[in-house]
């Protein structure tokens, strides 16, 4: 069965979403068959390219729209959404 899972989260990170956070992302994104968008300032990147993410320029406080489609779309949103609430578990 196939889902789609929409979810805007804020970018709690003093730093943004910058290099580490955005391999991070692609990396679980990466291991399911789930496609996956960031979108920001009328910006759209491919949760499966660190370079497309890394380009949102999403800095403190963006809010950004991640889009998941697939099989297991709610489990990786999930994962996502916490990850970007912990602040992308840096230590500020």
């Amino acid at each position: 069965m196939t889902s789609s899972v929409t979810q805007t989260v804020t970018v709690v990170s003093p730093h943004g979403l910058h290099a580490r956070p955005s391999h991070a992302i692609v990396a679980m994104v990466s291991r399911v068959d789930v496609k996956v968008t960031l979108q920001f300032d009328g910006r759209e990147a491919d949760g499966r390219s660190i370079l497309s993410v890394m380009s949102l320029g999403a800095v403190h406080g963006a809010e950004v729209v991640l889009k998941g489609e697939g099989a297991h779309a709610e489990e990786v949103m999930q994962r996502l959404v916490d990850f970007f609430e912990a602040g992308f578990e840096e230590n500020a």
